[in-house]
């Protein structure tokens, strides 16, 4: 292969839809680390670990609250992570997940459903339905035992879960604001748009004054979905990936507003960037492009990474100003950073000025 095939040959493997949400490949990302592992580490950390376990498993052989039990389990996997390097946390969560402790855990349907990731990926629309006490995950949770049931009560009321409805009601309401201030011709592109629960509530889509609505997404379970719930719509299920959209595979248009809320947890920095600069070159003049992330200090960390094997790429502020200041070098744009409520997402806005 000459140097521009092999070019060509790594960007397409780093934008292929599939490859960049399968675990190993975040897990690549997230416990890459030059933090030296010093002596003795591993085995104080092994120790550690173990304590926080057997603890958790008394408590669940003794039938004490669930509450409790996930609080106090939430708490020390969270202080497990950060306390030591990653390399060492990367070598913890098998043995987490190897305990009789993840066998409780996995009574959760939601729990369950991350471990065990039925569509191939993480992070996929049925795991939000769960957060998103969806009709269509109730069947799930009406079989669960009632250990299962109790867990889920507090983990979907975890502050991760919380933020991430606090996102989809923020989505809709950006929606809304557009659509108001384009005069029912508002243009809208949702990048791994799932299974679009914005959509349900947002108002402009129910007043017919968006004109144009176009959900993306890779899985083609996602796409069916959106298509028959917004059948009739200004939505339009689109089948395609984040390498559809920097190899130019479909034509698009321009959007006055453009969005990836669940995304940009999976992407390296220079795929990130890489995504960015053209959803910005896709902009309407005065058109804003949005990405949430996770922030890199939510609570939920330790339990996610290990008993529902979900790792993400965590950001903080300054990451993501350092995502938007590589995309907009040069342009006529205003960046700016909000988080929400519980500051366990943060979302990095940008919009065209002209």
């Amino acid at each position: 292969l000459t140097k521009m095939e092999r070019k060509m040959s790594k960007l397409d493997m780093a934008v292929d839809g599939q490859s960049l949400i399968t675990p190993d490949s975040i897990a690549a990302k997230v416990f890459s680390s030059t933090q030296p592992v010093r002596d003795g580490e591993l085995e104080e950390a092994r120790a550690e670990l173990a304590l926080h376990l057997r603890v958790a498993e008394q408590q669940f052989l003794q039938e004490a609250p669930a509450g409790q039990i996930m609080l106090r389990l939430f708490t020390a996997m969270n202080v497990v992570r950060n306390r030591y390097s990653p390399k060492v946390w990367e070598q913890l969560i098998p043995i987490a997940q190897n305990h009789a402790v993840a066998r409780y855990c996995h009574e959760d349907p939601f729990t369950r459903w991350s471990f065990e990731k039925p569509r191939g990926y993480s992070g996929d629309a049925g795991l939000l339905d769960f957060i998103y006490a969806h009709p269509s995950v109730q069947p799930l949770l009406d079989a669960a035992s009632p250990m299962g049931k109790a867990l889920h009560s507090f983990v979907s009321q975890a502050p991760a879960c919380v933020a991430v409805r606090e996102r989809r009601d923020l989505l809709a309401q950006l929606v809304d604001d557009v659509a108001s201030s384009r005069g029912g011709e508002a243009e809208i592109l949702t990048i791994a748009a799932g299974h679009l629960r914005e959509g349900a509530m947002s108002q402009a889509l129910k007043d017919n004054t968006i004109k144009r609505w176009i959900a993306l997404d890779q899985d083609p379970l996602s796409v069916g979905a959106v298509a028959s719930e917004y059948v009739g719509t200004a939505v339009e299920a689109v089948n395609g990936s984040v390498g559809t959209i920097l190899k130019r595979a479909q034509s698009f248009g321009t959007f006055d507003f453009i969005y990836a809320a669940g995304l940009y947890d999976y992407l390296a920095d220079e795929v990130a960037i890489k995504l960015s600069q053209r959803c910005v070159q896709m902009l309407k003049p005065h058109g804003t492009f949005l990405f949430a992330n996770f922030a890199d200090e939510i609570p939920d960390d330790g339990y996610m990474e290990t008993f529902m094997n979900w790792a993400l790429l965590l950001r903080s502020e300054e990451d993501m100003w350092r995502i938007m200041r590589a995309t907009t070098e040069g342009l006529d744009v205003e960046c700016s950073i909000r988080y929400g409520a519980n500051k366990n997402i943060v979302y990095g806005i940008i919009r065209k000025l002209s």
